[in-house]
């Protein structure tokens, strides 16, 4: 009997009272993850806070800042605690979420270091029923001051269509910059000059973008603090011409069914002129891609200025189409699609050679869809430029390449209906008119004269 007695006991009391004892002297500290935009303050700020305890449950929480002595509590929280010994589920709440905001210029701090503190505790009875303790500290630094910037460059005269320079001062490190120009960002980057501060940005306007357009330098800390400062500016107008393409059958035969669309290859076959169904995905949805692809490739642009002087325009060739000419596609008379020519066309011997118009490294050589096979050399700080429809590739990517040097032949691959060579220019994502960058006059004017303007400014 008093051995049955004796096993009830250990069943009953003592084996549950030993449990509880080493369930509630648990000594495993609550978790806590802090998330913050960055390190750096600026005057609105919120951070993310996620604290959890699986065991026993949360009990207390305390967010603070601190500078050279100050302390501001940003949150004090204290949990109810569990219901009779936290045994029953869901009596005790282990896990919660806050996004804090952090004001620093309400609470009397000044920029500079500071100390975000978070202590969270829970419910275990270890420490004088104190419970385990969690503590996080993190350094941010407040920067509540906009960078400064002052535009060192005077004249800054631009066309739709085309591309200009302006070169600005940076007086701290770490500093986002560029050109905001409607909502297109150019960024802007050391590297011109010794002077680390001093930063060249070559930014466009594309073939929409004319007098009216939004232009300035922008500046962001790592705070977020933004400053933007405008600058002169003269945006010329210009008109572009309208062409009209008749697509032929023949065209149709000649281009379209070998054209790779990948897995959208046979799906115009019921339509009632399938080579002309494709043709249109092609000129519309193919193109899309193709542009963006080369957007991509000029990603890449480096802080370096490789190229000097004019750049070369294909040797005893005639214009076939200009940049920016408005196509109207037609197929037996009727109007079917349209796009824009954003290059120039030119013509020479068929399978002529093609050289590299400035010197720059090759960052492209492939083909793609509609431009056929395709090169792309960077001259730098975003500056590219393109040769399509080639017939024959004679560079590879990673290659150096002078003024003049040979890349290739003309051909027709790609969408031309001709053996020519299109040739563009890029500033960043966005196409440019070549025709300046052919001219001696334009380039001495808008970008080298500046740089050696700025070269003889004092430090």
């Amino acid at each position: 009997m008093k051995r049955v007695l004796l096993s009830v006991l250990i069943l009953v009391v003592i084996i549950p009272a030993a449990w509880v004892l080493i369930y509630k002297f648990e000594g495993k500290k609550p978790m806590v993850d802090i998330e913050l935009p960055s390190l750096y303050l600026k005057k609105s700020y919120d951070m993310s806070v996620d604290v959890t305890d699986h065991n026993t449950g949360l009990r207390k929480i305390i967010v603070s800042i601190m500078q050279q002595g100050k302390e501001k509590v940003l949150l004090e929280k204290q949990y109810k605690p569990s219901s009779f010994l936290g045994l029953f589920p869901g009596s005790r709440q282990t896990k919660d979420s806050f996004i804090i905001p952090v004001q620093s210029w309400k609470y009397g701090m000044t920029d500079g270091d500071a100390i975000i503190r978070i202590m969270v505790s829970d419910y275990s009875w270890r420490g004088w029923n104190k419970g385990n303790i969690s503590y996080m500290e993190k350094k941010v630094i407040i920067d509540s001051i906009p960078p400064k910037v002052s535009i060192l460059t005077k004249r800054h005269n631009i066309e739709r269509g085309g591309a200009a320079l302006v070169i600005y001062k940076l007086f701290e490190e770490n500093i986002k910059s560029g050109v905001s120009v409607g909502d297109n960002f150019f960024p802007g980057q050391a590297g011109l000059f010794e002077n680390k501060n001093i930063h060249a940005a070559f930014f466009a306007l594309n073939d929409l973008q004319g007098p009216g357009t939004q232009i300035s330098v922008i500046a962001e800390d790592m705070a977020g603090n933004i400053t933007k400062s405008g600058f002169h500016h003269y945006i010329r107008d210009k008109n572009f011409k309208t062409d009209i393409l008749n697509i032929s059958n023949r065209f149709l035969e000649q281009k379209i069914p070998d054209f790779d669309i990948g897995p959208k290859t046979g799906s115009f076959q019921g339509a009632e002129n399938p080579l002309l169904e494709k043709f249109l995905y092609v000129n519309r949805e193919v193109r899309k891609n193709n542009v963006e692809t080369l957007f991509n490739s000029c990603k890449i642009s480096e802080n370096k200025k490789y190229w000097d002087g004019r750049f070369l325009r294909l040797k005893g060739s005639a214009r076939r189409a200009g940049f920016a000419d408005r196509r109207i596609y037609k197929y037996a008379g009727n109007e079917i699609d349209r796009a824009v020519h954003l290059g120039v066309d030119l013509a020479s011997t068929s399978n002529a050679a093609v050289k590299t118009a400035n010197s720059g490294r090759v960052i492209l050589t492939q083909l793609v869809g509609i431009f056929g096979n395709t090169v792309i050399i960077d001259h730098g700080f975003g500056l590219c430029s393109l040769y399509a429809h080639l017939n024959q590739i004679s560079v590879a990517v990673g290659d150096s390449v002078k003024r003049g040097d040979d890349i290739g032949f003309t051909g027709m691959t790609g969408l031309a209906g001709g053996d020519h060579l299109h040739f563009s220019m890029i500033v960043h994502n966005v196409f440019v008119n070549p025709v300046e960058w052919w001219d001696d006059s334009w380039i001495e004017n808008n970008i080298t004269s500046k740089i050696e303007e700025v070269r003889q400014m004092p430090n």
